[in-house]
């Protein structure tokens, strides 16, 4: 099925899938911090509000808020760009980094914020770089549970409601990250991302098809790609 165009919600979150070309997208500490640093001013020019992140080797995700319609675009356009022509300075090499423009969805925040937070912060163990996902220095994770702190990161209210403390925060999120997360859940989140469907309830779908006055799901649901197939395409992704 064809993936629709990107959209936007107002105040709604999105999930953001920046995947690499060929090759690892990251090379060296440098090319990490580098990275980070491109976000950091991106965003900030750009208006748009990052909750979560990581980088891996062939991929990145973020999930965000933006401002304005054209918020994510600016951003991943911007950083993308920027980050491309000092990789390929650094590593003598020439063309492309990332694998076409980025892919995003809004998701309805109340049922899947926390969880797309989680998944992003959980993706390096998932992928066999990490044993436990804050001792990954490339994600959010560590900024979550207080063992560091990310200051261009913007926390969302739903992080924020967590508990009335920095400390209580934390803590809540690392219990909410030793629970064990549906396999089927990383999976509709990602290929709603991938495909350019929002992700949330039927009511939400509905509501946020009328706010965005356009299409935002499939018009064949049954139609979805299987779980094997979804799982194949997102090696190295989540």
């Amino acid at each position: 099925m064809a993936r629709l165009a990107r959209h936007y919600v107002p105040d709604q979150p999105q999930h953001v899938i920046l995947q690499g070309l060929a090759g690892p997208a990251f090379m060296d500490e440098g090319d990490y911090l580098y990275f980070l640093a491109c976000v950091a001013d991106a965003a900030r020019v750009a208006d748009l509000a990052v909750h979560a992140w990581v980088l891996m080797p062939h991929s990145v995700q973020f999930l965000v808020t933006p401002s304005y319609e054209s918020s994510v675009a600016i951003a991943m356009q911007a950083v993308g760009r920027r980050y491309a022509e000092t990789f390929n300075r650094r590593h003598g090499r020439r063309g492309a980094v990332w694998r076409g423009e980025y892919r995003a969805t809004v998701i309805e925040p109340d049922r899947y914020f926390l969880l797309a937070s989680q998944v992003i912060d959980q993706a390096p163990v998932r992928n066999g770089l990490a044993a436990e996902p804050g001792n990954y220095p490339w994600s959010s994770c560590a900024h979550h549970i207080g063992l560091r702190v990310d200051r261009f990161i913007k926390d969302h209210p739903l992080y924020r409601a967590l508990g009335n403390t920095p400390f209580e925060r934390h803590q809540a999120y690392r219990d909410l990250g030793a629970q064990p997360v549906d396999e089927r859940e990383i999976n509709n989140l990602m290929q709603s991302t991938l495909n350019g469907w929002v992700l949330g309830s039927p009511a939400y779908c509905e509501w946020a098809a009328q706010t965005a006055n356009r299409r935002l799901m499939p018009l064949l649901l049954r139609d979805r790609p299987s779980t094997v197939r979804t799982t194949r395409s997102l090696v190295h992704v989540g």
